[in-house]
Parts: C-alpha cells; sequence; structure tokens
C-alpha cells in the first residue's frame, strides 16, 4: 500500500512538472538580481563538504546507510556543475567552471554512484558448491591450512606440521577456486564466499551419489555443531548470540529476507581485509522453513 502511494506520488509530481516547467521557461527574466548570494553558496559548499565527510565514514564501514548519502552527493556535485556553468556563462571564469564541470565534478558525481551501486550490491562471489570443492573438503590437509590464515606458506607449514610443497599446493588449488588471495608481502587471505548447495539432480551417477553424501554429512555435521554449541552456552560470555522467531511471509517477502541477510553477511565479512587483534572466528547460521505441524522429538 505504502509503495503504491509513494510511486503515485513520483509519477504525479513528474506529471505536474511538465506545464510548471513550461511556465517557469516562459516567464522567468534572463536576469535577476537576489541577495544572501554568498551565503547560499557558502552553505552550499559546507553541506557537500559534510556530505563527502560522512560519506567517507559511513562507506569505509560498509553501512547501508552510506548509499543514499553518496547517490545525494553525486546529485549535489552534478548541481553545482550545472549552476556554476550556467550562472558564471557570461562571465570570464566560464570556462575554469566548464573545465572543473567536466574534468572534476561529473567524474567525481559518477564515481560516488558507482560506490553506492557498489554498496547496496557489493554481495560476495556467489557459485554453487562442486565436485572440485567436495574433493577439498574430504582433504583434511585443506582445512588445517585454511584455519590457520592469514600468513605466510612458511608460516602456515610450521603451524600445521605439513610440509612447505603441500601447503603451497593447497593455496594454489583454493587460490584457483577463489577461496583465498596473495598480498605483495607474500601474505595469504581468505576471501569469503555465498556459496549455494549442490542439487544431486545436477549429477548422475556416482557423482549424484557423492553429491548426496556431502550434502548428509553437512547437515549431520550442522546439527553436531548445533548441539555443542547449546552444550556450551554458557561459556562463550559476549561472543554468542541467539535468537529465533516466527514469521508469516509470501514467497517474494521471503526472498526479500534472504537477500537482505546475505547482503548484511557480505557487509561484514568484506568489512576490512587485515585482522584486528581482538577479533575471532564466529559461526553463522540462519535457517528458515516451514516447521512441522508436529515438532519430531
Amino acid at each position: 500500500m505504502i509503495r503504491r502511494i509513494l510511486l503515485t506520488l513520483l509519477a504525479g509530481a513528474a506529471v505536474l512538472l511538465v506545464p510548471w516547467t513550461v511556465y517557469l521557461a516562459h516567464t522567468l527574466p534572463d536576469r535577476y538580481d537576489t541577495g544572501q548570494w554568498r551565503a547560499a553558496w557558502v552553505g552550499f559548499d559546507i553541506a557537500l563538504l559534510l556530505c563527502f565527510a560522512a560519506g567517507a565514514w559511513l562507506g569505509s564501514r560498509r553501512r547501508r546507510a552510506a548509499v543514499p548519502l553518496l547517490s545525494a552527493t553525486a546529485a549535489m556535485l552534478c548541481c553545482d556543475a550545472w549552476f556554476d556553468v550556467m550562472l558564471g556563462w557570461t562571465s570570464a571564469e566560464r570556462w575554469t567552471s566548464v573545465a572543473l564541470a567536466v574534468f572534476v565534478e561529473i567524474p567525481v558525481a559518477v564515481l560516488l554512484a558507482l560506490a553506492a551501486r557498489r554498496l547496496l550490491s557489493g554481495a560476495m562471489p556467489r557459485r554453487t558448491v562442486n565436485l572440485r570443492d567436495i574433493a577439498m573438503r574430504e582433504d583434511p590437509r585443506y582445512h588445517r591450512v585454511t584455519r590457520e590464515l592469514p600468513g605466510g606458506a612458511e608460516e602456515i607449514a610450521r603451524r600445521t606440521g605439513l610440509d612447505r610443497t603441500e601447503v603451497t599446493a593447497c593455496l594454489k588449488t583454493l587460490q584457483e577456486t577463489g577461496f583465498v588471495r596473495r598480498n605483495r608481502q607474500g601474505t595469504w587471505t581468505s576471501i569469503p564466499q555465498d556459496l549455494r548447495e549442490p542439487s544431486p539432480d545436477d549429477y548422475d551417477g556416482a557423482d549424484r551419489a557423492r553429491v548426496t553424501a556431502f550434502l548428509d554429512a553437512k547437515y549431520a555435521n550442522e546439527v553436531a555443531l548445533l548441539s555443542w554449541a547449546a552444550a556450551h552456552r554458557d561459556e562463550f560470555g559476549p561472543w554468542s548470540t541467539a535468537q529465533r522467531t516466527s514469521t508469516r511471509l509470501t514467497e517474494e517477502e521471503f526472498r526479500e529476507l534472504d537477500t537482505e541477510y546475505r547482503e548484511l553477511i557480505a557487509r561484514y565479512c568484506q568489512r576490512r581485509r587485515r585482522p584486528a587483534a581482538d577479533e575471532k572466528e564466529l559461526s553463522v547460521r540462519f535457517y528458515a522453513f516451514p516447521p512441522p505441524e508436529t515438532v519430531p522429538s
């Protein structure tokens, strides 16, 4: 209902602005003397400065509030360019205004708009688990290597007790599949991915059985992990939380909920590339499903 009202208001405003714009085009004078000229432009530039500062702060923390702020800043830069050029067209500084608009204000506005779009849709790399991923998950060496990230190959080999050659081979495979990256200092770090479950129906024969066994083992491990967490819930201190609820949603609303959750997780997974001194690895799970009429004991 609110969405329909908003769309109606937007469409109505667009229609009403047509005759109003035509009227102004025929009635406004080419020249007009006004007061508070300095205050208007200085105030505008102060507002622009505050938008830049707030956008930098929110953007560095990947807050969703940065999206409308960056968009507004881009719009203000376009307005600044327009009025600088049009109001200064008859002055001696008109080409300076044109140069600033073309080479500074408009390009920066485009960059801000792209940054807002990236924050809005900046999800983690998304793909479906394949047989190569399953093979890595079945190999305990990959678990040992990834648990020691970030670190150099020599350091990881020392921590895990694996041979340097084995560690290097594991890291190369993980790099090829998009799980890790290596920086200029030679340190390997993990790359979060949005991995979707494979469907056994997409495979035949032994591969289908392998995928089915992988999914069965995965959920058995999830149940065991949740049982362990419940048994040790008093040992985590401030490092744990749990919420549960029931709600009634349409399928479209459920998809929106799933999308917003994934965006939230992506934002926190990509919040920084370097580890912090007080950080901990956390297991985060999200399950939503229609419950049975009678909960099994």
